[in-house]
């Protein structure tokens, strides 16, 4: 059954690059009959199955608080919550016994309300009984046996310094690829700058880099931009002001060529964006401005 998930999530992930519905995820048909691999509250396990076949993390907007304090460690790590504080629920044993049966898993991580990024196979590899967690290693199950930590932070001094690296790579792009899907939806699929409705040429541009302070991949932190404006905003050929009106740089203004800069740069100059519907979708100012001063310096 594992097998057959994988196979089946491999299919329907690449016709739904940028998330998929929760009803395709629950097209899964094994042996003649229908698997649901996505259910309430969030752990399941058929029951031809001793134990656990898939996770999710439930969907959050943006500030919101969520039900779950399922999270990521800056090494990489998901901690993933019991259901509730009784280890002997059936959830709870569920996981324990994926765990120690080393059954990999299909994580199914949230871009938009129904919509998820599936993530196979991961492995639980530790059981925090005081924090109530599981830990989800997103790659090969960790050599030796699976056990109980008294505390977290011990997982680090048993993983070596290559592991502890892949392991943020990882986290790495697993926000990278959930950052395009959530960002493209907000934006409703449109190039926020010239309003290009096609997805292929489109890209999730940072406000802030990910490399930089406050370069979290949420949507706040980010802009839909078609190819040759992200091109443009990353080499400061185009600014964006805190009030969300277009600058181009003024050389650029004054060079004459083709119809390509006539009307793909330098006409985006005082425009304004082209904004989500959520409030709390929309760019954010002081970012914007911390950006714009970036632009201004190389201007």
């Amino acid at each position: 059954m594992r097998l057959a998930m994988f196979t089946h999530l491999d299919r329907v992930a690449a016709v739904h690059q940028d998330g998929i519905p929760h009803d395709v995820v629950n097209s899964f048909v094994f042996d003649g009959e229908p698997v649901r691999l996505i259910v309430q509250p969030g752990i399941r396990k058929p029951g031809r199955l001793s134990a656990a076949l898939t996770i999710r993390t439930t969907y959050t907007p943006h500030g919101g608080e969520r039900p779950y304090a399922d999270e990521f460690g800056s090494d990489g790590i998901l901690r993933y919550k019991w259901r509730g504080t009784d280890p002997e629920h059936a959830d709870n044993r569920a996981l324990r016994e994926a765990m120690l049966r080393r059954a990999p898993l299909a994580y199914f991580y949230p871009v938009a309300r129904g919509v998820y990024h599936a993530i196979y196979p991961v492995y639980l590899v530790e059981e925090n009984r005081q924090r109530h967690e599981f830990v989800v290693d997103l790659g090969e199950p960790a050599d030796g046996p699976a056990g109980t930590l008294n505390s977290l932070d011990s997982l680090d001094s048993l993983d070596s310094l290559e592991r502890r690296y892949t392991r943020r790579l990882t986290l790495h792009r697993l926000h990278q690829m959930v950052f395009r899907p959530m960002v493209l939806r907000a934006y409703e699929a449109r190039c926020a700058l010239c309003r290009l409705g096609h997805a292929p040429l489109l890209d999730a541009a940072h406000i802030i880099p990910d490399r930089q302070d406050r370069g979290e991949p949420v949507v706040p932190n980010g802009l839909a931009m078609c190819k040759i404006h992200h091109a443009a905003y990353d080499a400061n050929i185009i600014g964006i002001r805190p009030d969300r009106v277009v600058e181009v740089r003024q050389d650029i203004l004054a060079e004459i060529d083709g119809p390509m800069l006539r009307h793909g740069l330098q006409e985006m100059h005082g425009s304004a964006l082209f904004l989500p519907r959520s409030r709390r979708d929309q760019p954010d100012p002081t970012r914007l401005e911390q950006r714009y001063e970036q632009f201004r310096s190389a201007a």
